[in-house]
């Protein structure tokens, strides 16, 4: 995540109460979500055996979103992402995935509205009209094509 200086170390106890130890408070998942969303890195070690919980209890936020509201992931796309598990394609997949959320975070990041997601995503494969910009479509367009050459690559199925 970050260097262990600005790590913030959260200690979950027994009793399932979760410990922020820079604060010196003990916060919800909720909070722990907030940190997350406001890019803090955070690590989650059992208090007692000091065992990197940190996947698990991201996890667990995830599983509650799904519960919560209005769900990311479809049933098509979790059987999906079962079945890669034990496949040769599972150790290319979280890193790939990585890149791709990165990807859109920064382009969010640089100022894209709720709206211009909502044309990209009912115009795909192709937006058009005026009110997408090109450029930033071309880019998205090149970006993709290269991520998607960079996995074929590393599977042997296209040459560099």
């Amino acid at each position: 995540m970050s260097s262990s200086a600005s790590l913030r170390l959260i200690k979950k106890y027994p009793n399932r109460r979760l410990y922020d130890t820079r604060e010196s408070v003990y916060i919800t998942l909720v909070e722990i979500k907030q940190l997350v969303i406001q890019c803090e890195p955070i690590k989650v070690v059992d208090a007692k055996s000091g065992e990197d919980l940190t996947r698990s209890i991201l996890l667990q936020i995830i599983l509650e979103e799904e519960a919560a509201g209005t769900p990311m992931f479809s049933e098509v796309v979790l059987a999906q992402l079962i079945r890669l598990y034990g496949q040769a394609t599972q150790g290319f997949m979280g890193p790939w995935l990585e890149q791709q959320l990165k990807w859109i975070g920064e382009w969010q990041a640089q100022g894209a509205s709720p709206e211009a997601w909502a044309q990209y995503m009912s115009a795909w494969p192709a937006p058009t009209g005026a009110a997408f910009v090109p450029q930033t479509w071309e880019a998205m367009q090149a970006q993709m094509k290269k991520n998607a050459d960079q996995m074929l690559n590393v599977f042997g199925l296209k040459k560099p």
